[in-house]
């Protein structure tokens, strides 16, 4: 097998598991999907000096798609749970002598809720190395300050009501760490942004009017670094997806608590999510047969 499939084979295991499937980008419901970049305009190289925007094209990292969630509390530093199956995912290749390169980039839109908090989680990957001194590195090894100054949504409904349309806004961007507050959590292989919507009166009211529609709405969302000189220009974009009309009831349980003792919680009852269509199974006996049926999610 060579080096390249090796690569490929833990993300495909990362995109084709988790509560929501990757679905066909023009008639899916009910999961994610790759939207082409060009459907964004970023900055282009003579933005400030002729205000020009360009299509985005290609993006700096490929999704491994989204996890939809839910819980009894927030849900911080995912990436960081021993039951995130993206890490776990990538744990295993690396201990195998694979993807000794890879960077994850995550950012985890934290929504709350009387009762339940849900997050939607989007997962990018590269394997090729950061430039030194590039945006994205400073980015990634820079402060918070520096990070909430640069760290910008882009989004585009696909489908959907004229009211989440006017509310919501189509092919509106934002900056993220002015407009919330922002979490970032950085390991050695990875950048977590963890976006608190909660921290926002209006924008909680907003995504709540927009989960009041979610099974009819198609969205696209992209994240970016925004270039702020001319030497920082053309922009490109970290990564985009396509959520397509999920279901609230797709949202997969997660204890709010980190899993320590993969023994102890199986023997609990806890959950392992099997590929879609198997559903969740219970466990009681304890027992774990190999690594692949931890339970994450």
């Amino acid at each position: 097998m060579s080096g390249d499939r090796k690569v490929q084979d833990w993300k495909e295991q990362v995109r084709k598991s988790g509560p929501l499937r990757e679905v066909n980008p023009d008639k899916g419901v009910d999961g994610w999907s790759s939207p082409v970049g060009d459907v964004f305009s970023v900055r282009g190289a003579d933005y400030f000096s002729k205000r020009q925007k360009i299509p985005s094209g290609e993006w700096m990292m490929k999704p491994l798609g989204m996890d939809w969630l839910r819980s009894s509390a927030r849900l911080d530093h995912v990436l960081a749970r021993p039951d995130n199956r993206a890490m776990a995912t990538l744990r295993r290749a690396q201990g195998e002598g694979r993807a000794l390169k890879a960077f994850v980039f995550a950012v985890n839109l934290q929504v709350p809720g009387r009762e339940q908090q849900h997050s939607a989680v989007f997962y990018y990957a590269t394997e090729d190395p950061i430039p030194p001194g590039s945006l994205l590195y400073r980015f990634v090894h820079g402060d918070d300050a520096f990070r909430n100054s640069r760290f910008k949504l882009l989004n585009r409904i696909v489908k959907g009501p004229w009211i989440v349309r006017a509310t919501v806004g189509n092919h509106a961007a934002c900056l993220m760490g002015k407009a919330l507050t922002c979490r970032y959590h950085k390991g050695d292989n990875y950048l977590e942004i963890d976006v608190d919507i909660g921290s926002s009166a209006l924008a909680s009211a907003i995504v709540h009017l927009a989960l009041g529609y979610v099974t009819s709405v198609s969205v696209d969302i992209a994240f970016m670094v925004e270039s702020q000189s001319d030497e920082e220009l053309p922009e490109r974009l970290l990564g985009a997806i396509r959520i397509h009309q999920i279901e609230m009831s797709s949202a997969l349980y997660v204890d709010p608590s980190p899993i320590n003792n993969a023994d102890k919680t199986l023997g609990g009852g806890g959950f392992e999510w099997r590929k879609r269509g198997r559903g969740l199974r219970g466990h009681g006996s304890g027992k774990v047969e190999d690594e692949e049926h931890l339970p994450t999610y």
